[in-house]
């Protein structure tokens, strides 16, 4: 016990990914472009959310200002190391940031699979109960939300963090990966792995399926409205929308299956795998979720004082009162198919349940719009 004691590690050193030579500097300048895009496209989202009073006051841009975050702390926990496996020398990690960039590669990867989860879930309400919307998701229960989001995934991150680091490492200690991640680094333990990799694969795998089952949920629920509306204009304009944010969920959470919940291998195309979830997907949603976003455009052309842009500001009141009115009117005039406009043109009274359903499309409509 003494010599395994005073051989313990105290730094690793990450092989990073396989890459010929010739690609060396190609491959940094790559990832250095992928890093700044990342940072830039995701703090004027922020930004954009934060100043804006008609953006920061809905649960839609409050979770894109949170997610925003997140992929910021991702990008900077793993790329810049990234980067430094194609420079000349070899450069260890000590064991402390090791323990760190796990913790907090969990910690926010984690929250990020719940925040998924939240934002299918506002999408959901917003197009198939567009009437109780702003009830049931107002303000405060978003927030309570976001910080349960929080909450459950730095649970999730030290849980993994301790259960790893509480073993003994004694050499070697070349992690075979380009950053410390739980399966690389558990194959340098002195010690007996089983329980670890048990745990990993429930938590993870509870964690993972759980919220990738309640998305395809609700995005068949979306999907059912969709079907509703008439209009091939609004059929395509939403089927979209959420094609390209289901297409940026699939991209983080598959290959979050294939890393974690697979028999353990040692297969090159682990690191490239892991490469998705931790520098493609946060340099991507900016992109999915918000810059083709025409709201989000117009608070941008507001920041920079462009004319005609100018408006009042917002409370999640006025936010609330208008909602459903504005829902009526888009649905009389574009959601509504011609034979709907001849029947709404009769002198009588139209059902509540037929009111209910065009306001449900417009909601449809409106939220793709919005996202």
């Amino acid at each position: 016990m003494e010599k395994v004691n005073s051989t313990l590690l105290t730094e690793f050193i990450l092989t990073g990914i396989p890459y010929p030579l010739g690609l060396r500097t190609f491959l940094f300048v790559f990832f250095l472009l992928i890093y700044i895009l990342t940072q830039l496209g995701n703090l004027l989202i922020l930004v954009t959310v934060s100043v804006d009073p008609q953006l920061h006051a809905r649960p839609m841009y409050i979770f894109l200002g949170v997610l925003s975050i997140i992929d910021m702390g991702i990008s900077t926990i793993i790329v810049p190391r990234l980067m430094m496996n194609f420079t000349l020398g070899i450069k260890p990690i000590p064991f402390g940031g090791c323990v760190a960039q796990l913790y907090f590669y969990h910690f926010l990867g984690s929250t990020q699979c719940f925040l998924y989860t939240l934002m299918a879930y506002d999408r959901y309400l917003a197009i198939c109960r567009p009437l109780r919307y702003p009830v049931l998701m107002n303000g405060r229960l978003c927030t309570i939300l976001v910080a349960g989001a929080w909450v459950a995934g730095s649970i999730h991150g030290s849980i993994q963090a301790t259960l790893t680091f509480r073993l003994p490492y004694c050499g070697p200690n070349q992690v075979d990966y380009f950053f410390c991640d739980i399966p690389a680094v558990l194959r340098l333990a002195c010690a007996d792995t089983t329980v670890n990799k048990q745990v990993t694969f429930v938590d993870i795998g509870v964690v993972v399926a759980t919220c990738f089952s309640l998305i395809l949920l609700s995005y068949v629920q979306i999907t059912q409205a969709i079907l509703r509306i008439h209009t091939n204009d609004g059929r395509h304009r939403a089927f979209s929308t959420c094609g390209a944010h289901v297409t940026v969920v699939t991209v983080y959470y598959v290959p979050c299956g294939f890393i974690y919940l697979r028999p353990e291998t040692n297969s090159p195309l682990d690191g490239a795998t892991a490469l998705f979830p931790t520098a493609i997907t946060p340099f991507l949603n900016p992109l999915i979720y918000t810059l083709r976003n025409q709201e989000v455009k117009l608070a941008l052309k507001r920041m920079i004082g462009a004319p005609g842009t100018k408006s009042k500001p917002y409370n999640i009141h006025t936010i609330r009162s208008n909602t459903v009115l504005s829902e009526i009117l888009l649905s009389s005039s574009s959601l509504v198919s011609p034979s709907d406009k001849q029947l709404s043109a009769a002198p009588t009274t139209e059902s509540e349940t037929t009111v209910t359903q065009k306001i449900t499309k417009a909601g449809t409509l409106r939220h793709s719009e919005d996202s």
